[in-house]
């Protein structure tokens, strides 16, 4: 039997919480603690390491993405975060992605779409698809040419990894990678997992975010279908 998921709620609306801890108790989800600001966030995932934490934007004292990038540059490596919001809007996403968050639900989301977005997220998979993280990060991303490359170094990569990753950040799914390079689904899989582990990237959001600001795809380059 695998071990229970713990998670973490981080929201200033109680009420909110409330919800979401009833939602998630009631499949099997344990709430390790709740957290009313970013800076309470911060010290219950120092304290409880749960697998995947909940966290709101807009909160006082801290907001959810400088909490979010605090417990991802804190050695929280087998923690995932999402973002939960009622701000649908494209630079909150991509600055939570930026600080490490695997996944963004607006909070009108269904109890069974949250579970579900946990489970996801706690698997190691990530929750926005690359095709959305692709339009985010073409808007987003650094222009700067001179800058680009400097964030994470790529020359460990093998040039099949490279051709994998710079297609995965066109929006491609493992099954679209497969068919493209006439591989078998296990062995995308595989070639995936080491690019991830090569670069320590927690996901596929990552990599892709990584792919542009490196300069190995440029915005308005290929397309997944292109």
């Amino acid at each position: 039997m695998s071990e229970p998921v713990r998670a973490v709620i981080a929201d200033d609306q109680a009420l909110v919480r409330t919800g979401f801890r009833m939602i998630l108790s009631a499949d099997g989800i344990e709430v390790a603690a709740e957290a009313a600001d970013g800076v309470e966030a911060v010290a219950a995932v120092r304290s409880t390491r749960p697998d995947v934490v909940l966290m709101d934007i807009r909160m006082p004292r801290m907001d959810g993405i400088e909490a979010t990038r605090q417990i991802m540059s804190g050695g929280a490596d087998e923690t995932r975060v999402i973002i939960l919001t009622t701000y649908d809007l494209d630079h909150y996403v991509y600055a939570a992605l930026t600080a490490g968050a695997s996944g963004f639900l607006l909070k009108d989301v269904s109890p069974e779409h949250l579970v579900a977005a946990v489970r996801l997220v706690r698997s190691g998979d990530a929750l926005l698809s690359p095709t959305i993280t692709r339009r985010l990060v073409e808007r987003f991303a650094p222009r700067d040419e001179a800058k680009a490359g400097l964030h994470r170094d790529l020359s460990g990569l093998t040039p099949r990894e490279l051709e994998v990753l710079r297609l995965l950040a066109t929006g491609l799914s493992n099954a679209e990678l497969a068919d493209r390079l006439t591989l078998s689904a296990t062995t995308v899989k595989t070639h995936v997992a080491r690019i991830l582990s090569k670069l320590g990237l927690r996901d596929r959001v990552q990599a892709v975010v990584l792919a542009y600001e490196t300069g190995l795809i440029s915005p308005g380059g290929p397309s997944a279908t292109g």
